[in-house]
């Protein structure tokens, strides 16, 4: 349907204002809710709430079992020449650890403006403020200008494993002429940030066993420790210059592009000492600052330890020999790096180093995906952000997580693009994740303008 735009986004926007109240506590419920997908907790009571959520709109929503956690699937046709895809996820990563949190991690408590819970800006946070919008802008309109589709997947923070079965069994219903992904954040100066791409990731799990039980330390005079093993093999995986060494590992790596350096400007002298004091460390990583960290952060693939386990971590000592060490890796890829040639490379890789009886374990794989600036939902996304936050957006072409955006762009042919409730203290994956109550109703304004933005194009 065509809308007025001005009276109708005016009326929008005072429902928004007048229903702060109500809105706010349909979020604290959606984050009161634990739905953590590694431990299977609380899957099918939050998958029920997002399909209300949805019906609630005015969408037809129904919730589609897979082999692991089912995806919910909503949509409205109102016969609009064009079609919206919003994807989200309703899965959350653990809360642990838990006495690092100042808030309870499934509180959704408010202190100073700021909402706490786990999962709030990563990812229920983007979801409610979207379907919210689509709700009271029908309401303000009596419809909508185009035709919208919510794909709500369970599985995202464990690899979103049954991602692509979904999509391929219902590929004939998930056409869309844009798409917008699940995240954004505003950073310190108050710019929405705005992407149009991730990186791949491939996630091992390397195992190595030693005797078939733990021993008295001394034993490490004659019996091997597979701690040192997993050690050692470690270090043979990156440089000191933080060069990966796997054969082949950079031969599909290829340089930015113009355009890319054009809208990876890197950030400001400020900003950049801000963020270190925040972090509290003194540098990047080899020095890097201005446009060449934006260029290492963006475009460049990374080998990181995000686990090391072996014997014993309890209070005190414990001398010990112990049976079984592991290390967790992730390696965050980008386009044309394939994940299974990764894979296949640092098999390879263990074999030479004589660590061939290694266990390898595979818990994520997927490519990087990428949308060309060019594309009309990329041109409404900046837009229609400068509009509805008044300041010049923070664009850039990909960023440095990682995602199944490649199902999307890649697989269905749909350019992607992502804006969110987040800030630059968002704390995903970690305690106090949190967003700001005001970034959530301005995102919610801007989704509204989004939705009768595209229907221009």
């Amino acid at each position: 349907m065509a809308i007025p735009n001005k009276p109708v986004l005016d009326k929008a926007f005072r429902m928004i204002e007048s229903r702060r109240g109500a809105l706010l506590a349909e979020l604290q419920a959606l984050c009161r809710q634990p739905s953590i997908a590694a431990q299977n907790v609380g899957m099918a009571e939050t998958a029920e709430m997002v399909r209300r959520m949805m019906e609630d709109a005015g969408l037809k929503a129904e919730i589609v079992p897979t082999g692991g956690h089912p995806v919910v699937y909503g949509e409205l046709d109102v016969g609009a020449p064009r079609t919206l895809l919003f994807y989200n996820h309703y899965d959350v990563q653990p809360p642990e650890p838990l006495d690092e949190w100042t808030h309870p991690p499934f509180g959704a408590e408010i202190h100073d403006g700021v909402l706490y819970a786990r999962g709030v800006s990563d990812n229920k946070g983007n979801f409610a403020a979207r379907i919210q919008a689509v709700r009271l802008l029908r309401e303000a309109a009596g419809g909508l200008p185009v035709n919208v589709k919510f794909l709500v997947e369970g599985e995202e923070e464990i690899g979103s494993g049954h991602l692509g079965e979904f999509i391929i069994a219902n590929r004939d219903r998930l056409g869309a002429d844009g798409a917008v992904w699940e995240s954004g954040y505003k950073d310190a100066q108050g710019r929405p940030g705005l992407y149009f791409g991730v990186k791949g990731i491939l996630y091992v799990e390397l195992r190595v066993r030693g005797a078939n039980r733990d021993l008295h330390s001394a034993g490490a005079a004659v019996i091997e420790n597979p701690a040192w093993r997993l050690v050692w093999l470690l270090n043979t995986l990156k440089g000191p210059d933080e060069r990966v060494l796997l054969d082949g590992f950079y031969d599909d790596v290829l340089p930015p592009s113009e355009e890319d350096l054009v809208w990876a400007r890197g950030s400001t002298p400020e900003e950049e000492a801000a963020r270190l004091a925040g972090l509290g460390i003194k540098q990047y990583l080899l020095g890097l600052t201005g446009l060449d960290l934006a260029v290492k952060s963006l475009f460049q693939p990374t080998c990181t330890i995000c686990g090391l386990t072996a014997g014993y971590q309890g209070e005190g000592s414990k001398t010990v020999l112990p049976k079984v060490a592991s290390a967790k890796l992730d390696f965050r890829l980008v386009p044309k790096q394939d994940p299974q040639r990764v894979l296949a490379s640092l098999r390879d890789h263990l074999r030479r180093q004589g660590c061939g009886d290694f266990e390898v374990i595979v818990h994520g794989a997927e490519p990087a995906g990428r949308t060309s600036l060019n594309a009309p939902i990329a041109k409404v996304l900046i837009e229609t952000a400068r509009e509805a936050y008044g300041v010049e957006p923070s664009v850039s072409p990909t960023q440095a997580g990682s995602g199944p955006m490649h199902w999307l762009v890649d697989e269905l042919g749909i350019p992607t693009g992502s804006i969110g409730v987040g800030w630059h203290r968002a704390n995903n994956h970690a305690p106090d994740e949190s967003i700001r109550v005001d970034d959530y109703f301005e995102n919610m304004r801007h989704v509204a303008l989004l939705l009768v933005r595209f229907a221009e194009v």
